[in-house]
């Protein structure tokens, strides 16, 4: 292993950004996705429901219906297992809170089940890396339900309507493939094209890392899609042509960023994929990646192997989930002792807060409070509107809900703009409340959740997140020296030398991840940031070697040691 003894440096209180989290970014390529896919997943039961004069049933129906937000980026024969885990996952938590509230009035015995639910929906949603919007969704539908009276009697038909708006969900996220079902793939394999694009246009070890990730994530997406298919097929040579860019010496003819972006741009488009001429080393990386995929699709285990091993002792996931416990725990008593009727917006304003580490938290309590008050100062204007008639009201929640997702990829206060109300407005399905007692309310809780739950995660220390980066160190160097030894026969098999590729790019990805996020973290010991910078460069070199061994580049682009 890599000498990892440097000089320390301070891991204690640092800097806090003001300015930079609140930054608008460019929005995603795919945000009218989960935009669209939730307004029609919600507005097809709250309109059956407005039919029958039941739309005190809303907030049964809208747990099902948000489950439309998850998957999108995911190949449609792996979304359909997502989307059917998220729909399940969600109905667990909302049985346990309808079951706790019809057993107690407690605010204190339901507040723990709120702090607890949130822990446990924090922590498999990490370790399941479910993606966006990971467990907050979980966590809303869950604390809200706690705090809504319910009879045991009434539970098992409450369930079925989420169930009912879920299986509404499934279709809705699914349905697409009937039209374009290589549409994630493409979209994938366009963003490792522009990442590529991006490298070669500016060489450094920021592009570098950045396209290394998007062609990794692109290969994993179409190892995910299924069977081959000539169009799956025609993206496989894409994403080779983008290694092939990463693989070349900076200023290469072989790596032109125009043409990398022509190719992104029509991949991405409707019609047909770009045929671009074979790369050299083609027909070996497609034949290893059919490999991969047959040698991956009996091994039904492994993903919940890899869970289990997430949720282990010594996971630096679990003190994360420790944070979520004990800050939506205090979160929830502060507001219930200072008087706050609904003390389930702290435990959802304190849930939304925990990300991989305390820097990042920072900088969603920063978001996550200047959108809600905004937010609230919108629900103010459209209140009286939304209550003049039931119409109103559904459509203002279908304009909030399409809002949120085309927002808040640009930043995410800037989607609580939009989240904040909508929230609010649910609460009118069921029957009007004082207006100045509900932004009251949700001012106060927004304060004290945010402020509580930041204190808990500055207070709860991570010391794993550099444990997680050792492991990660170590795994590095170990798929390099494997690299490096199927470099070394005298034939390699195709299939052995791209999986030994492969599993040397995961690895650096995994250690950039590991590094950026104990980075992050506070109260920790120093990070070997010089040796996960020599094994990163290490790492490089062997993958342009194992390029030039598969003849992607030739053998004078690439210089220096394997």
């Amino acid at each position: 292993m890599s000498n990892t003894s440097i000089r320390p440096r301070p891991s204690s209180l640092r800097r806090i950004p003001l300015a930079a989290p609140l930054r608008l970014a460019r929005p995603s390529d795919m945000w009218f996705k989960p935009a669209t896919s939730v307004v029609v997943a919600t507005a097809i039961p709250n309109l059956v429901l407005y039919s029958l004069d039941r739309l005190d049933l809303v907030m049964y129906t809208m747990a099902g219906s948000l489950c439309a937000l998850y998957g999108h980026n995911l190949p449609y024969a792996r979304r359909a297992r997502t989307v059917a885990g998220v729909v399940l996952g969600m109905l667990a938590g909302l049985a346990a809170s309808l079951v706790a509230a019809s057993l107690t009035g407690s605010t204190a015995v339901l507040i723990a089940v709120g702090a607890l639910l949130a822990a446990g929906q924090k922590l498999l949603c990490d370790a399941t890396r479910i993606g966006p919007p990971g467990p907050v969704i979980f966590t809303f539908v869950s604390s809200a339900a706690l705090f809504t009276p319910q009879e045991i009697g009434q539970v098992p038909g409450h369930l079925a309507l989420t169930l009912g708006a879920g299986a509404v969900s499934w279709l809705v996220t699914v349905a697409p493939a009937l039209v374009r079902r290589e549409g994630p793939e493409r979209r994938a394999t366009a963003r490792a094209l522009n990442a590529a694009a991006a490298y070669v246009a500016e060489p450094g070890h920021r592009t570098r890392r950045a396209a290394v990730a998007a062609v990794h994530a692109a290969w994993q997406t179409l190892l995910a899609a299924g069977r081959p298919t000539p169009v799956r097929t025609a993206l496989e040579r894409l994403v080779v042509h983008a290694e092939t860019a990463l693989a070349a010496h900076p200023g290469d003819s072989a790596a032109d960023a125009h043409l990398l972006r022509e190719w992104a741009g029509l991949t991405r488009s409707r019609g047909p994929v770009p045929t671009p001429p074979p790369a050299p080393g083609t027909a070996a990386e497609i034949f290893g990646l059919d490999a991969e995929r047959a040698a991956l699709r009996p091994d039904g285990g492994a993903a919940v192997r890899a869970l289990l091993h997430r949720l282990a002792p010594g996971s630096p996931l679990l003190p994360v989930a420790a944070r979520t416990l004990i800050g939506c725990a205090l979160a929830g008593y502060i507001c219930s002792a200072v008087g706050v009727g609904r003390p389930y917006w702290a435990i959802v304003t304190a849930a939304s807060l925990y990300q991989a580490n305390v820097m990042l938290s920072w900088n969603r309590t920063l978001q996550r409070t200047l959108g809600n008050l905004l937010g609230v100062l919108v629900f103010a204007a459209v209140l009286p509107v939304a209550r003049m008639d039931p119409l109103a009201l559904i459509g203002f929640c279908l304009l909030f809900g399409f809002a949120a997702e085309a927002l808040i990829t640009r930043n995410y206060w800037l989607g609580s703009v939009a989240v904040t109300p909508m929230a609010l407005l649910v609460l009118e399905y069921a029957g009007s409340y004082p207006a100045g007692e509900l932004i009251g309310d949700r001012v106060l809780d927004t304060v004290i959740g945010a402020g509580v739950g930041f204190l808990a995660a500055v207070l709860v220390t991570n010391r794993r997140a550099s444990g997680r980066v050792e492991q990660a160190l170590a795994e590095a160097e170990r798929a390099r020296a494997h690299a490096v030894q199927t470099l070394a026969a005298a034939a390699p098999a195709p299939a052995a030398l791209d999986a030994a590729r492969r599993r040397l790019t995961g690895s650096l990805v995994e250690l950039r991840e590991a590094e950026d996020t104990a980075a992050g973290e506070w109260w920790q010991r120093a990070l070997p940031q010089e040796a996960v910078l020599a094994a990163e460069q290490a790492g490089h070199r062997t993958l342009a070697a194992t390029a030039i061994r598969q003849g992607m580049i030739a053998p004078a682009q690439e210089n220096g040691a394997v």
